[in-house]
């Protein structure tokens, strides 16, 4: 499984929109890229490409185009990839790559276009049930002396893919081929009225297919029906081009008839692997100057002066609306091997995250509708993967992963599931996702988390039913036993676990000095840390990080100031405020910063005044003592920033000035330490940008997580700082574009 190669370090990169419809079973369509690498003279190879990634969106599926860049595997090109394979001029040494070709590519950090078995290849190790192709290779005329046949055809026997094409090229021997295919137990499907086998540029090659079928529902029936039964070769799809390219492709047929003719005559013919790069060209000189009919003027650069090119995917509109059936109809299809299944050892991971996983099933009603009691309304019903820690940890995986698999399993997420349908759902997901699942704890009698939301028509919560018991068996026991089996240099936590377990996490970590991340998940669950800060009897804050709203700030600093815990009449607490020195310069600084708009694009959303009208500013300051860093999430008025750093730190921070034009106010302590208030104005996003506002701060604590693995010192220096917190709003604003709790895209802030 892709899981397993990448768990064992292979340099494969899949983009995050195949990421995502492979998690969701949405329609893929795999696409090679050798027409781009040999096929086509740029920029025509370019445009085609494109073109069928444009088609294959326009018919409901997502195209996986597969390529080898510097020696890593690409499942899903980005545009400027495709540029940098599709420009030979400037990248002359880009290879074509076969299965002989995969292993020296990659180690030689090369550039590769991927003919049909290494696609093949590629897309059966994704998961991705078909591959769309223009023509297959096959046996070479006077193969049977040259012994010159394509791997094409032996990968077939390997790859449990649909392989939907033209046929096979007609500059091929196609009987020889078709006889081929027999031999190694491949089923040649022609997809269609007849059994006849198409020749690549025209409908009929005079040979005939063994099946036929022209229902889209029987043509995915074999594909499931193998691989209920175990069997592990692909199937061969042929769907002719459409009958209205016919009289340009009989031109074309005929000009490769004359050329093999020639070849025979000139003994062309008699010389291996020659014979084939000379008939190719001897086409493309037969047709030259030729015109299509104007309405294929699209194909005219390219099938003409080519020779062979995109004539051969006029054809791909029918042949993804075939794909769209195949996989819906495929769906059920069981993904996961035996050998996917084994437990695979990791190393420890750097990040670990404890809280809440759950099975979100979000209810939106239709635009224009009202809610009825009592009653059903039209709307949306769609399942996906949530819970507070989980999203954290997801976010946090695919930051992490965007630009290396170096942090491929560097994030553990520690949480409780069921022995039901919902828990197999969420580590399957999860798996797809390309995360560790070693973390799970699963419980015999517990029932896996499941979250059912009722969203507006704006995609705004407004009720549901959330059962979450199953939280409740992570208790303090449970979390160290799993804690003990990792040594992670981050440990996050959500507000959802227990107080005792929360204790837990919390002594275990300051022990060994390994700093706490706190999300406090809602203004309740807010003040559950504070037992944990009460019985701590470290020197320094317990708490290292903390996100909380402004709500939730609210709520632990009133509840830490009352009884039984009345943190802020400790005397330790009174040494820590009275060492950070605030006098009447703090205090006008920040009333200069009150003033500032909260947006410099948007005076609707008003000034900062509410950090000194509403306490903000002064409970953030004196919860310091128990957090040492606190990220205020502000909605749309943005992020603001306060922490101290110590004496000892060698921070960059100590020189720097309060400064309202860069919305921070700085100050030194008589100890020598720093106090930086800094507030970041949101990223402007308008309603209509807006699908889905649930896990979005999860998606900003995630992407702060990933950055604190890599540079666990970011906080420290100012620059740093606001690189962390401009990807942490960016990742939000993802989140807020799509329906699902983690937006997949997060793999592109970088």
């Amino acid at each position: 499984s892709i899981q397993n190669a990448v768990a064992r370090g292979a340099p494969i990169d899949i983009h995050p929109e195949v990421q995502e419809a492979l998690a969701h079973k949405r329609p893929l369509v795999a696409l090679e890229t050798t027409i781009v690498t040999h096929g086509m003279p740029h920029p025509t190879n370019l445009h085609t490409a494109r073109s069928i990634e444009r088609i294959v969106r326009e018919n409901g599926a997502i195209p996986a185009t597969i390529g080898i860049i510097q020696g890593r595997v690409k499942i899903g090109l980005e545009p400027h990839e495709l540029e940098r394979l599709a420009d030979v001029a400037n990248n002359p040494s880009v290879v074509k790559v076969s299965r002989r070709d995969i292993g020296p590519v990659i180690s030689l950090k090369g550039d590769g276009g991927t003919t049909c078995s290494s696609t093949l290849i590629f897309a059966a190790l994704a998961g991705i049930k078909v591959f769309a192709t223009g023509g297959l290779g096959g046996v070479h005329r006077g193969g049977e002396r040259s012994m010159d046949v394509s791997a094409d055809l032996q990968e077939l026997t390997r790859c449990s893919v649909g392989l939907v094409s033209a046929g096979v090229k007609s500059i091929l021997d196609i009987g020889r081929t078709l006889e081929y295919l027999e031999t190694l137990g491949v089923p040649v499907v022609s997809y269609g009225e007849t059994s006849d086998f198409p020749a690549f540029y025209t409908r009929r090659s005079g040979f005939q297919s063994p099946w036929h079928t022209n229902d889209s529902s029987t043509a995915a029936s074999i594909l499931l029906t193998q691989h209920q039964l175990g069997m592990n070769n692909g199937v061969m799809f042929a769907v002719p081009i459409p009958e209205k390219y016919e009289l340009v492709g009989q031109e074309i047929q005929n000009a490769v008839e004359l050329a093999v003719k020639e070849a025979e005559e000139n003994g062309i013919n008699r010389r291996g692997k020659e014979v084939t790069p000379w008939l190719l060209k001897r086409v493309s000189e037969l047709t030259a100057g030729k015109s299509l009919p104007s309405n294929i003027a699209l194909i005219e650069n390219t099938a003409l002066n080519q020779g062979n090119g995109f004539i051969v995917y006029s054809h791909i509109e029918s042949l993804v609306q075939l794909l769209f059936s195949l996989e819906s109809a495929s769906a059920t299809l069981v993904k996961d091997s035996p050998q996917a299944s084994q437990t695979v050892a990791f190393d420890s991971p750097r990040l670990v995250v404890i809280g809440s996983s759950a099975v979100d099933i979000s209810a939106q009603v239709v635009k224009d509708t009202d809610f009825v009691t009592h009653s059903t309304v039209p709307g949306a019903v769609t399942m996906s993967l949530g819970g507070v820690g989980r999203n954290m940890a997801e976010a946090a995986h695919r930051k992490l992963t965007a630009t290396s698999t170096t942090f491929i399993n560097d994030t553990v997420l520690v949480s409780a599931i069921g022995r039901d349908s919902f828990g197999r759902l969420l580590s399957d997901e999860t798996k797809q996702i390309g995360m560790r699942t070693d973390g799970f704890i699963n419980t015999i009698s517990g029932r896996t988390a499941v979250c059912n939301l009722i969203l507006d028509t704006c995609g705004g919560l407004t009720g549901g039913i959330a059962d979450m018991d199953i939280i409740h068996s992570l208790d303090g026991d449970v979390v160290l036993g799993a804690l003990n089996k990792y040594t992670p240099e981050l440990v996050a936590v959500d507000g959802n676990l227990s107080e005792k377990a929360l204790a837990s996490v919390v002594q275990f970590c300051n022990k060994r000095h390994i700093p706490v991340f706190f999300e406090p998940t809602s203004v309740t669950k807010s003040a559950r840390i504070l037992p944990a800060i009460a019985s701590s009897t470290a020197t320094h804050p317990p708490i290292s990080f903390a996100s909380p709203n402004l709500l939730e700030l609210a709520h632990m600093y009133k509840l830490a100031g009352e009884s039984p815990l009345e943190l802020t009449q400790r005397s330790t607490w009174w040494d820590a405020i009275d060492s950070m020195g605030l006098g009447s310069e703090f205090r006008m600084d920040l009333e200069q910063l009150s003033k500032r708009a909260a947006s410099d694009n948007d005076p609707s959303k008003g000034r900062l005044s509410f950090l000194l009208d509403k306490g903000i500013a002064q409970m953030a300051i004196h919860l310091l003592p128990f957090l040492q860093h606190i990220i205020i999430k502000c909605g749309d008025v943005g992020v603001i920033v306060v922490f101290r750093t110590a004496a000892t730190s060698q921070s960059s921070w100590i020189h720097e000035r309060s400064n309202v034009h860069a919305r921070q106010v700085v100050a030194r302590g008589q100890d020598g330490s720093c106090l930086v208030f800094k507030h970041f104005p949101a990223i402007h996003l308008t309603t209509e940008d807006i699908v889905n506002v649930t896990g979005a701060g999860d998606s900003l604590v995630g992407s702060i997580l990933s950055s604190l693995v890599q540079i666990p010192h970011a906080f420290q220096d100012p620059s740093t700082l606001s690189q962390l917190v401009l990807q942490a709003q960016e990742a939000a604003v993802k989140t807020l574009q799509s329906p699902l709790a983690v937006s997949p895209l997060l793999s592109q802030v970088v």
